[in-house]
């Protein structure tokens, strides 16, 4: 039980009705779980409007309630709070509840178009590694320390954020590592949290189904630079054309990585194959198990991070060399007969671009490189072209398929990708919707050396059509193939 008026504590209030300073119980964004004495935060969501049930959750004993418009019908003993921002109110009441939790933790946000998940991970790994108690949100998985809880979302909603690092406090971690999604700040969910850092990877193509526009999507990122405090680190990769556009008004200390312009923390791919990377970070050579230029990207935000967390150089070094791929990024099999298969979560042009210019560039071009890949239903559709040319482009043989179709129709989709193939690629490219039998004729199609990459899922183990889920990894399928050859 928490009074009113202290969870209101810097929130934009226009104009109050009744009794601030009175004991409530929860607090609910949610109609369907207000129980007695409970606090309604009235939401105007992408499905539905929070005003519209604002009677139904008073009639089921909500004692106050969060707006941005009053409702016609008042009724007495219920306080009604006109607010600027029910979004921003909601985030900044959860972390007044749950008492600022992220005051009492190192925590540190990652944001970008790839990367996120892979350095968030491989942060949460190496710290809990060097002997830390540590937190991670991510799109995987969210850990306190070694609990996991399954994500539904890249940042989970304002209550639930609180929520998990509210338990953290209590659990005893010292850090936390957050993806924050441009969706997750632009619905201000990152409002009253207090981070010790913000890192920057890269931006590209992706959600702008969402943001509408490509300028949106940035400045929405940019936003996040713009709310750390000047306590707090700001860590881009200048090698990026909007790296410094991140930095332009960020209160925070500006650190810089990247691999072609100089940079706080520079890195210098030395050898790059299916086995790892032999890297220089500031004269420094160490050895990883991960795989391409992206990954040597992702791995010098991690030696910054740790870097100005406080972590001694050699140590870091050590601790990086350890450290495994994130599952679903670039995770490579290979079979008896010499059939190598990555599966990688790539689902943007860019990301896709990357996965198979690592390929391309390790590769000795005496074997073929079968790309299996397909597109999200529901979302962003301007990038299927673009996903399609650059499959056919770089690749010797495509087969478009399934994703997650959602509620699409599935042939629309495979048309949409189909449509940017060039036509002196055409003859390389192959259609087959249902996914598993595509993997399947990728590995009956691949000969002995030959290089397999099913992309746009990863990690994910269902498949989502027309509504319903179902069990489907692909990294599962591909091995269990890839055994029926051996």
């Amino acid at each position: 039980m928490i009074n009113l008026s202290d969870i209101l504590y810097k929130v934009a209030i226009e104009t109050v009705n009744g009794n601030t300073h009175i004991t409530i119980n929860n607090l609910q964004f949610n109609s369907r779980k207000i129980v007695l004495n409970d606090v309604f935060v009235a939401i105007n969501g992408i499905a539905a409007n929070g005003h519209d049930y604002i009677e139904k959750a008073v009639n089921q004993g909500a004692l106050a309630i969060i707006c941005e418009t009053l409702p016609k019908n008042q009724v007495n003993g219920v306080t009604y709070v006109k607010v600027t921002d029910s979004k921003a109110a909601l985030s900044i009441m959860a972390a007044n509840y749950y008492n600022n939790p992220s005051k009492n933790l190192k925590l540190i946000g990652i944001t970008g178009t790839n990367g996120k998940t892979t350095v968030s991970s491989l942060l949460f790994n190496l710290f809990k590694n060097a002997g830390f108690k540590v937190g991670l949100l991510s799109t995987v998985k969210i850990c306190i320390h070694n609990k996991e809880i399954p994500a539904t979302h890249t940042t989970p909603d304002a209550l639930q954020l609180q929520q998990h690092l509210a338990e953290m406090v209590k659990t005893g971690i010292s850090f936390c590592f957050m993806e924050v999604s441009s969706h997750g700040i632009h619905q201000k969910r990152i409002l009253g949290l207090d981070f010790d850092m913000g890192v920057f990877t890269n931006l590209s193509h992706d959600h702008l189904d969402y943001h509408k526009t490509f300028s949106e999507y940035r400045d929405v990122k940019k936003e996040f630079f713009d709310l750390l405090p000047k306590t707090s680190y700001a860590l881009s990769n200048i090698d990026d054309k909007n790296g410094a556009y991140m930095l332009q008004n960020t209160k925070a200390k500006q650190l810089t990585y990247g691999l072609k312009n100089y940079a706080n923390y520079n890195t210098k791919i030395l050898e790059n194959s299916f086995d790892g990377l032999l890297l220089k970070i500031n004269n420094t050579e160490f050895w990883s198990k991960l795989v391409g230029s992206f990954n040597a990207y992702n791995l010098t935000a991690v030696f910054a991070c740790a870097e100005i967390m406080g972590l001694e150089t050699i140590e870091t070094l050590q601790l990086i060399s350890n450290l495994g791929n994130v599952s679903g990024r670039f995770q490579h099999t290979v079979s008896k007969n010499k059939i190598t298969a990555v599966i990688d979560f790539a689902h943007t042009p860019d990301a896709l671009k990357n996965v198979l210019e690592t390929i391309n560039g390790i590769r000795t071009r005496n074997e073929n490189v079968i790309t299996v890949v397909g597109c999200g239903g529901n979302r962003d559709k301007d990038k299927r072209p673009k996903m399609g040319a650059i499959a056919s482009q770089l690749s010797d043989q495509v087969i478009f398929t399934n994703d997650n179709p959602r509620s699409e129709n599935p042939e629309d989709i495979l048309k949409d990708i189909e449509s940017g193939v060039a036509p002196l690629h055409f003859k390389k490219t192959l259609t087959i919707q249902n996914r598993e039998q595509a993997i399947k004729t990728a590995i009956t199609m691949a000969k002995s050396n030959d290089i397999i990459l099913i992309a746009g899922k990863g990690h994910e183990n269902y498949q989502e059509i027309n509504g319903v889920k179902t069990p489907f990894n692909d990294f599962e399928i591909v091995n269990n193939y890839l055994k029926l050859l051996s």
